[in-house]
């Protein structure tokens, strides 16, 4: 496999399982303030657009051969978790969780998309309109109280640390 192929490969792997992370975080979030709790709406809209994210994502994986991260089974309980007790906290440490991560993901689709250049269109669309919807959700988010989450600054730089070692522990296995 050449470098920028490796590459390529790395990077749809790492977004697939944060496609995937994303909706387990909202699932998190959904089981503990359910279906009528504060911002449930919002949550169940942006977890639908991160479920085609995912759907996306692993379609286009399959078609290329790629494998998901050997790590998609911690993901799943960790993004659970995650969500879980962001909601167990507040409503808006919820909504603080989503500003924190989107505002990493933001970063990462951007240096994704700098990175690809026009090597790649197919992939580079698909992190674009990704991107789009992940920026929409941070500033939804932001709308929604996320900065009056408790101990927000904490809270967000925890997230968004967290968020990185994901990116990395991803893009290795």
């Amino acid at each position: 496999m050449s470098g920028k192929s490796e590459a390529i490969g790395k990077m749809l792997r790492v977004d697939q399982a944060g496609e995937y992370g994303a909706v387990r975080i909202y699932a998190g979030q959904m089981a503990v303030m359910g279906a009528r709790g504060p911002h449930a709406q919002t949550i169940m809209a942006m977890a639908d657009q991160e479920a085609r994210h995912r759907r996306d994502f692993d379609a286009l994986l399959a078609r290329r051969g790629g494998r998901p991260t050997l790590l998609q089974p911690l993901w799943h309980v960790a993004g659970f978790a995650l969500g879980a007790a962001t909601a167990l906290i507040s409503p808006e440490a919820a909504m603080a969780c989503t500003a924190a991560i989107e505002t990493e993901i933001d970063a990462h689709y951007g240096r994704q998309l700098t990175a690809l250049g026009e090597d790649d269109p197919e992939l580079s669309t698909l992190i674009a309109e990704a991107r789009a919807d992940e920026v929409e959700h941070r500033e939804t988010a932001l709308a929604h109280g996320a900065e009056r989450a408790p101990a927000y600054p904490l809270l967000s730089g925890a997230i968004r640390l967290g968020c990185r070692i994901a990116i990395g522990l991803t893009e290795r296995i």
